[in-house]
């Protein structure tokens, strides 16, 4: 829809456009109203039952995880479990007022969203969507929350607390408190928090008018001309709102802007011990100004610069130390610059969402699990493994999905990609226009340094396949096909860089399994995989007559057994489970 020309038009457009937003507007409103407390009693409920439900088992586990943790000294685990303690005292109390807001907040905005984007282009029967939309949805959208949470408070708690018990300290060493230097990074905590919150107050303050009636003329201005967030139809109401909201915005950014001071004032102290030296941590007062006020002149569109000296306070600048011309896949830091654009390939940039990358990665283990289980390299014991969480070799949970990520960034070497190409290769995913999130952007450079890595080394297709295996078999020895133990290096300096590639891989796959919707994307995954081995195993034996039929049928009946783990209240053992199976489902 094109925005409108010259100032009649644009007004007659707005003058009609009126009584339609004020109608849709109404209506989500008291979609949202009757939809708000039934939401917010159902995520309460069902979140509160799972931290009250689970907190004696966080609480127990993660006293003893940092107990036993080797990356932390005995002097930090004595710091760090009175700071746990009253985490872990605060959290029931914190996660359930965290949940009535967010479910109410849910609840309201949610039916006003969808009421809005049933009248999007493209759609059908307006009408009935108007009033459909936002209903059965919204309550729908509350379950996978719940759900999603749950998966986060089980299984993505207990992987990290895992690693925090289990992972070794790195070059042989922990982490440790340098107690001499303690009291320097106090007293420079103290006066960063004594200097810097008035001084960041008072320039918020001043700043606050500007904010106020820059914002007023830059709303009203998209409003005449339906530019901006009013060209959308879905954002027009939220847009008229912050017209009359706008003070209210401001004077949270003024608080905003106090809060932050607190804890830019404070991290003085922490730039005064990581440096060893209490003049680095004043350098860092008076640098904190200057990066504030630098900052919000180029959030406000004001002219660059600032009033305040910015002195270094850093003894060691990590952009001025000398780095390795040669890359290796050894060494994950030996790649700083990214690729030049000129050797790009050309294909039409689409903004992405986390959500979508996660959709477009679990589509590709569908499609080459299935070719993997034609192969034989997946086995049916790995995927009933990964079903009933007992995938100790994380061949589906990790392996598969890491497996994925390998052939992408294999392709995107090969193809010069600027960044990575996903699905297809038809979409490519670059800095520009990746999701604007640091939690992606911890899985994101790293991934695009190891695409590098992978385009220095220059793979053979058979070297490709060794460490495709390795990644997806987490590199046990009798897991590897007979046909990959001959592509083994010789060298073995280039096996233990291969090797090192493939850990890094899983353990960025691992970081990613904890995403708080993936758990529930895995088990449709498995669940997937197991139907497409029934399906294919009665596709197999279905010009056998009658007899394989029944044993179609018993597989079916075994593997639905299987879930539950019982039978008429009898165990079902593995070798009734199995044997079947193997016989009568080979794939080839």
């Amino acid at each position: 829809m094109e925005p409108p020309t010259g100032v009649w038009a644009s007004l007659c457009q707005f003058i009609y456009f009126l009584p339609f937003f004020i109608g849709l507007l109404l209506l989500g409103t008291i979609k949202g109203i009757l939809f708000c407390p039934l939401v917010c009693l159902m995520m309460t409920v069902g979140n509160g039952a799972i931290i009250l439900g689970l907190w004696p088992a966080h609480f127990c586990w993660t006293c003893y995880c940092v107990v036993r943790a080797k990356q932390v000294g005995p002097v930090l685990k004595l710091v760090l479990c009175p700071l746990i303690f009253a985490v872990l005292i605060l959290w029931p109390v914190v996660g359930i007022v965290a949940t009535i807001i967010g479910g109410a907040a849910y609840g309201f905005l949610s039916p006003v969203f969808a009421t809005f984007d049933a009248v999007g282009e493209g759609k059908e029967n307006e009408f009935y969507h108007t009033i459909y939309d936002g209903t059965w949805s919204t309550i729908q959208g509350c379950f996978t929350v719940t759900r999603d949470f749950s998966d986060v408070c089980f299984h993505s708690y207990f992987s990290i607390m895992d690693d925090l018990r289990d992972r070794g300290p790195p070059d042989a060493d922990y982490y440790e408190i340098r107690l001499l230097h303690l009291p320097g990074a106090v007293l420079a905590g103290f006066l960063g928090l004594f200097i810097d919150v008035p001084v960041i107050s008072i320039l918020a303050v001043f700043k606050s008018p500007y904010m106020l009636f820059k914002g007023w003329k830059r709303l009203l201005h998209d409003m005449i001309g339906r530019e901006g967030p009013f060209l959308e139809t879905i954002c027009v109401p939220f847009a008229g709102l912050a017209i009359l909201l706008w003070p209210l915005a401001v004077i949270g950014a003024v608080l905003g802007s106090i809060v932050s001071s607190v804890f830019l004032g404070a991290y003085a102290g922490v730039v005064a011990y990581q440096e060893s030296s209490f003049s680095m941590g004043l350098h860092y007062v008076v640098a904190a100004l200057a990066i504030y006020d630098e900052y919000s002149n180029d959030v406000l569109d004001m002219p660059e610069g600032t009033c305040f000296p910015r002195p270094s306070y850093r003894n060691k600048d990590a952009s001025l130390q000398p780095q390795s011309r040669v890359p290796s896949l050894s060494r994950p830091n030996s790649i700083q610059k990214m690729p030049s654009q000129n050797g790009s390939v050309k294909r039409p940039m689409v903004d992405l969402k986390p959500i979508e990358l996660l959709d477009d990665l679990f589509k590709e283990c569908r499609r080459r699990g299935e070719v993997l289980v034609s192969e034989g390299i997946i086995t049916l014991k790995d995927i009933e493994d990964a079903k009933s969480g007992k995938d100790n070799q994380g061949v589906i949970s990790i392996g598969l999905p890491a497996y994925c990520i390998l052939q992408m960034l294999i392709s995107s070497a090969k193809a010069n990609s600027l960044g990575l190409l996903l699905g297809d290769n038809s979409t490519e995913i670059t800095s520009t226009n990746r999701p604007k999130d640091t939690f992606f952007d911890w899985f994101f450079n790293p991934l695009l340094i190891m695409k590098e890595q992978i385009k220095a080394e220059n793979l053979s297709p058979e070297l490709a396949d060794y460490l495709g295996k390795l990644v997806l078999l987490s590199g046990i020895p009798e897991r590897l096909p007979s046909s990959c133990i001959e592509n083994i290096p010789e060298y073995e300096v280039k096996r233990a860089e291969l090797e090192a590639l493939a850990r890094r891989l899983r353990g960025i796959t691992k970081s990613i399994s904890r995403y708080p919707t993936f758990r529930r994307r895995f088990e449709t995954l498995t669940k997937s995989m197991l139907e497409n081995m029934v399906k294919k195993s009665g596709r197999d034996h279905s010009s056998n007559g009658s007899g394989s039929a029944s044993r179609t049928s018993r597989i079916s009946r075994l593997l639905s057994q299987r879930s539950f783990k019982h039978k008429n209240g009898e165990s079902v053992s593995d070798n009734e489970l199995h044997n079947p199976i193997e016989k009568d489902v080979e794939i080839q």
